[in-house]
């Protein structure tokens, strides 16, 4: 090497590695930026520099709030190809491109279509990091922008959607984990159809809309209001189509980050009182907001609990399935379309318009002239307003199976489907024609049924004398006065059916007797429970169960079918269970406790219970109240989750029982641990852990911190729902079962091998 090739390395290295005597927003073609330096905006908002993620020793590019104490980064240049040392250098190569190289070698580079003599890269205000051509002066023109290149945070004045006559697509994508800012696998996009739509996906699966845009908001998304702290632009041309909002208060500090911890799309405000970040909104909001739920033609409703009905006009395509909770196969119509037969339409009020995927849209019509053009068309199912401002305006159409229909109660849009001549008829007679016909049917059906009912009465008021009779004999002080409202078998039909209860007909037993398999003459199999002398339940205990089942009558809970007093006899008469109960795949539960109407708690002397599941204050003083079961309910999901029972669990390490174990897991941040390795194979890892969090919600130690049954519900139905930080659960060592103040029942089973399901 001759010494003029030498001089000329040491001064470009000298140049390029030149450091900055004060803060700076621009790097020259001359500068380079070195781990340790930082280019900080015009009005200090933002700062770029390197950093290491967590307790990640590896090394990024990235963008962060600068006047924020906590250090929030927006923006990674290199997320899939981070350095391993601080010795990495970003520079402006001799095309115009920025590189970031590491020993030499290049790890992350733009790609500038348009050499310039005078590139100059520029940190905004906005947080957008661009490369221009300062020749230009301040034409605003740039030859590459960090804007265009979003990791996992949208920030004010960045477009999310596709440049059309590029190609260029910007899309969010989550980090893997705090640690790790490699794309994770949660995504929101925008889906450019005739009608485009704003989407979230998990991988390849798609798992959120917010329906179309409709001149205000989404559709399915009515929390954008005109009186937001933000103001949203939705834009759809020729040349792009994509979504953006921006900030009426410039002081207010605002971004959306994608959370793949728990599938979120949150949006944060800055707190200047508190120094924090606010969670302001986030998406999905709840169980219906799950893409697909109902199925074709299903509507999801919440109520207590998320719950799909078929559209008005059709009904369940497999009604079995979706009275068992699966409405993933959808609804049909009553009757078919035909085009030629004068089909009309039906309007449908407050919903999420259907998946956009094969719609049509013209701007230009009206609704009426949209009405004509769908019904022209013997494939459309359904029409829309496009713009819900001034009164409606635009067409839109509907060509398929109308999917991911939900209701938005104040703030959904009206949908008009297309429905049959004779179906459209049919619901006019329904809704508007009190007809003779229907009061023909309906009052001798009423003045049978009260026939019936007081046939009924008769038969059982005689048998409540006798029990009351036979009480008094006795000496009991257990009144038999309420009408049990079941059917009633003799005594002979029970003990045909079980062979006399036959050991062979034997299922298992419980606290409160035996339960053996029957056979009626006309062919149906039974469950026959059959009280025990020496259960420690008497006439009391068979009336609240009786009473309490045969109310609580539920898709997932075993049907009571009637019962049999007679003599010494108390018997229950279930539907059978081919598959057996659930008791043999988990453990017996503790008795639940009877209220009056308006009672929310109590105070028993007659504690009865399997320990290892009774509440401490229930345990301990004999108070119950409605968070008791909530508190058993806790212990059922760490028992499925960590496949152990809860009585007689032991760890060789310590003498924690399983609720204490859960909780020091909690604590220690390694919840996962807990988890049983057929779970962790089955499931996946953040529902594993919300439904930890939520089973320590349940087994607090002071009942009023519990949530109540309906929330717990909510919880577990929902992927979005935020939940509070558990307090210290009751009982977190094993407990000796001779305890004074309690007196166990026997309602045990043994259990030689345990799989967790």
């Amino acid at each position: 090497m001759d010494s003029l090739s030498f001089m000329f390395i040491v001064v470009t290295s000298l140049l390029f590695t030149s450091q900055f005597s004060s803060a700076t927003d621009t790097l020259t073609s001359t500068q380079s930026l070195a781990d340790g330096s930082t280019l900080i905006s015009k009005h200090g908002s933002f700062e770029l520099g390197f950093f290491s993620p967590g307790s990640s020793r590896n090394r990024y590019l990235g963008i962060w709030y600068k006047n924020i104490p906590v250090r929030t980064v927006v923006w990674v240049a290199n997320r899939r190809a981070p350095t391993k040392n601080s010795t990495a250098l970003l520079m402006i190569d001799i095309k115009g491109n920025l590189v970031l190289k590491d020993g030499g070698s290049v790890v992350w580079s733009t790609n500038s279509k348009r050499e310039v003599q005078t590139p100059l890269l520029q940190l905004l205000d906005s947080g957008n990091l661009v490369l221009i051509d300062a020749s230009d002066g301040h034409s605003g023109i740039y030859l590459w922008q960090s804007f265009d290149y979003p990791t996992d945070t949208f920030l004010p004045g960045m477009k999310l959607g596709v440049n059309l006559k590029t190609g260029l697509d910007r899309r969010l994508t989550s980090w893997k984990n705090w640690d790790d800012p490699s794309p994770g696998d949660f995504v929101w996009k925008i889906l450019v159809y005739n009608n485009p739509e704003s989407t979230m996906w998990k991988g390849s699966k798609f798992y959120f809309r917010t329906g179309p845009w409709n001149g205000i908001t989404y559709s399915g998304k009515p929390q954008l209001k005109p009186n937001q702290p933000f103001s949203f632009n939705f834009v759809h041309s020729d040349d792009e189509v994509y979504c953006a909002y921006y900030p009426k208060n410039k002081s207010v500090i605002s971004r959306i980050v994608m959370n793949q911890t728990n599938y979120w799309r949150e949006r944060y405000i800055w707190e200047e009182a508190s120094q924090s970040w606010s969670l302001y909104t986030y998406l999905p909001t709840d169980y219906c907001d799950t893409y697909g739920l109902c199925g074709a033609y299903g509507n999801c409703i919440i109520t207590d609990s998320p719950v799909c009905q078929c559209l008005k006009g059709f009904n369940p395509k497999s009604p079995d399935n979706w009275n068992s909770g699966d409405w993933s196969q959808g609804c049909v119509r009553n009757k078919s379309l035909n085009c030629q037969d004068g089909d009309g339409f039906i309007k449908f009020t407050e919903l999420k318009l259907p998946d956009t995927k094969y719609s049509w849209v013209n701007k230009n019509m009206s609704l009426e002239e949209c009405r004509g053009k769908c019904l022209n068309n013997c494939n459309c199912t359904a029409y829309s307003v496009v713009d819900i401002r001034n009164g409606g305006s635009g067409c839109a159409l509907w060509f398929n199976d109308l999917i991911d229909i939900r209701q938005i109660p104040s703030g959904g849009q009206d949908l008009y489907i297309r429905m049959s001549a004779s179906e459209l008829a049919r619901l006019e007679t329904v809704k508007d024609e009190p007809d003779e016909k229907i009061v023909a049917i309906v009052i001798p059906v009423v003045v049978l049924a009260f026939a019936f009912l007081g046939v009924c009465y008769y038969f059982c008021q005689r048998r409540i004398i006798k029990l009351k009779d036979k009480n008094e004999i006795d000496g009991s002080d257990e009144s038999s006065e309420e009408d049990l409202d079941l059917p009633l078998f003799d005594l002979v039909t029970i003990t045909r059916a079980t062979n006399k209860f036959s050991l062979n007909n034997k299922l298992g037993e419980g606290g409160f007797g035996p339960v053996y398999k029957g056979i009626l003459a006309d062919g149906h199999e039974i469950a026959v429970k059959r009280l025990s002398s020496n259960s420690g339940q008497g006439l009391k205990e068979f009336k609240n169960e009786v009473k309490l089942i045969a109310r609580l009558q539920h898709r997932n809970l075993v049907k009571l079918l009637g019962c049999c007093i007679q003599g010494e006899e108390r018997v229950l008469i279930y539907e059978y269970m081919p598959n057996r109960s659930l008791d043999f795949l988990i453990f017996d539960f503790g008795m639940a406790k009877t209220f009056r109407e308006d009672q929310t708690e109590g105070n028993t002397k007659r504690v009865v219970g399997t320990y290892g599941y009774m509440a401490p204050e229930y345990a301990t003083d004999g108070l119950f109240s409605v968070k008791s079961d909530v508190f058993s309910f806790g212990i059922l999901i760490l028992e499925i989750i960590s496949g152990q029972k809860s009585r007689g669990f032991y760890h060789p390490n310590h003498s924690l029982n399983l609720i204490g174990y859960a909780w020091r897991l909690w604590k220690e941040g390694s919840p996962l641990e807990l988890a049983a390795p057929i779970i962790l194979d089955s499931c996946h890892v953040s529902e594993v852990i919300r439904c930890i969090h939520i089973s320590l919600l349940c087994v607090q130690q002071h009942a009023e911190d519990r949530p109540s049954m309906a929330s717990v519900v909510l919880m577990l139905g929902s992927e979005t729902a935020l939940l509070p930080q558990p307090k210290e659960p009751g009982f977190l060592k094993e407990e000796s079962s001779s305890s004074n103040h309690v007196s166990w029942s026997t309602n045990e089973i043994s259990v030689s091998v345990l799989e967790a399901r």
